[in-house]
């Protein structure tokens, strides 16, 4: 009896030192454009202190052809842009044997194989980047959750879903691409999207046979979706939240009423409620967590102003997005955010915003790049449009092993799955891709260790240089 009740205690004894508070207050999602691990990363396989064993970066691919193709480098900024719409993937990925690449369309000064390359770190611009990656953690297999661009993307990673209700994702119905207006233009006009987009603009929808159909804003509101989001869910928990995006539009008055498909609270009937006019959003809860200067994420950090969960997307300049030679600033944009977190030391009662933040970095989409690994496909109606292809995810926190790596199969949804339990918040609550992942973030972070001690980020532009930043904004995407 005795020898029982010692085994019982000890076992007591072993699972309470396994119980540890979860000290994270504040997640903050930063979301960069259109990149895969095997074009943006491969420098991080000669970066000092990592075994490149550990890191699933190809450096040549298939083709059509049967051919193989080394990837060529080339800046960070180009002046070419590939296709990445739903169509894009399915080039790609034929029938999982990802030797498509080739087939997508290619815009602007394209080199030879313009979807085989990758960006070139000679000059140290990926520099940050790799700091990060190395310092902190890296995810072999995160894939965006959809086959396809920015506009679904954003979608999926604020609410989940880019369905349009909470029935249609039910029945496996997606918006499955970015928006086109009248006229033939595009959200290169800067126009407002979403609930406030104007008569005529007009997506794709996608149907669990594969096929898409067209959807038009006949009359105002189509894109006004009605359904709950992450916002929704840290509303109803009583945590603060909000949205860091670059608006485009400017009222008369000076006032944005809106964002564009970059700014996924937009498009949330709840949240955007516009006026009946369908020309700015109104809402109470879009005018004090919608925030349509992106670098004002910056000057909360420094104001100990950080809410609980935070969506930050870049300046257009800032986004890592080809098409652009002036596309060059995402690695610095994104260590001033790290650095801000890290040096708030008088945020929290003096004990600074470092030790109780987690930084979720993350790419929209893939952007059309080649990448080699092809992404698991959901069953059932879900199938025809989860998953789409990898992208890069860096984990930073003072809880995370230096030179971590992830092996788990992770998309948006199990971002969203990682907010809702550091807030005790049912996980799958939200019923949409949080819930078809059976993944989180959580092997990330070691709260039994304590907090590692911060390290400045090393980048050639910081904090001050995005908050004064003088130059005409540009959007994020600019296919």
């Amino acid at each position: 009896m005795k020898f029982s009740i010692a085994l019982i205690l000890i076992g007591n004894i072993a699972a309470a030192a396994q119980m540890v508070v979860n000290p994270i207050k504040h997640v903050v999602l930063v979301i960069q454009e259109n990149r895969t691990p095997d074009n943006l990363f491969q420098a991080l396989l000669t970066w000092p202190g990592i075994n490149a064993a550990n890191y699933d970066i190809a450096s040549s691919g298939k083709n059509s052809l049967g051919q193989t193709i080394a990837l060529a480098p080339e800046p960070l900024g180009v002046k070419y842009d590939l296709s990445h719409a739903h169509s894009a993937f399915v080039a790609m990925y034929d029938g999982g044997k990802m030797d498509g690449a080739n087939k997508i369309p290619c815009s602007g000064t394209c080199p030879a194989n313009p979807q085989f390359v990758y960006v070139d770190n000679s000059t140290g611009t990926l520099n940050p980047y790799l700091t990060l990656a190395a310092d902190y953690g890296w995810a072999n297999a995160m894939f965006q959750t959809n086959q396809g661009p920015s506009y679904p993307a954003h979608q999926f990673l604020f609410g989940g879903t880019s369905a349009i209700s909470a029935a249609g994702d039910a029945a496996g119905i997606f918006v499955a691409e970015n928006t086109s207006q009248p006229g033939g233009a595009n959200y290169k006009a800067f126009n407002d999207s979403g609930c406030l987009a104007p008569v005529g603009e007009w997506s794709n929808l996608i149907h669990p046979t594969g096929k898409e159909t067209k959807i038009t804003n006949t009359t105002p509101g189509t894109f006004c979706f009605v359904r709950p989001t992450m916002a929704t869910l840290l509303t109803q928990a009583g945590l603060s939240w909000k949205y860091y995006a670059q608006g485009m539009t400017v009222n008369p008055g000076g006032a944005n009423p809106g964002g564009s498909i970059w700014t996924a609270p937009n498009s949330i009937q709840d949240i955007c409620v516009p006026d009946t006019k369908y020309t700015t959003c109104t809402g109470s809860s879009w005018k004090a967590n919608v925030d349509l200067t992106a670098a004002d994420v910056l000057k909360d950090i420094m104001n100990c102003k950080l809410p609980n969960v935070s969506w930050v997307t870049p300046e257009g300049k800032n986004s890592d997005h080809a098409g652009s030679l002036s596309n060059t600033g995402g690695p610095s944009w994104v260590a001033s955010i790290v650095n801000a977190i890290g040096t708030a030391t008088t945020c929290e009662g003096g004990a600074g915003y470092w030790s109780d933040t987690a930084i979720v970095i993350t790419w929209d989409d893939w952007g059309g790049w080649y990448d080699h690994v092809a992404p698991p496909i959901l069953t059932g109606v879900f199938g025809d449009y989860e998953y789409g292809f990898r992208v890069p995810l860096v984990v930073v926190s003072a809880y995370t092993p230096q030179a971590f790596v992830s092996n788990d199969i992770l998309d948006f949804g199990s971002v969203l799955r990682f907010v809702e339990k550091t807030y005790n918040i049912p996980e799958g609550a939200l019923t949409f891709a949080d819930a078809r992942t059976t993944t989180d973030l959580h092997t990330f972070f070691d709260f039994n260790r304590p907090p590692r001690q911060f390290h400045q980020i090393a980048a050639p532009l910081d904090a001050y240089f995005f908050i004064n930043d003088k130059r005409p904004p540009e959007p994020p995407d600019n296919d």
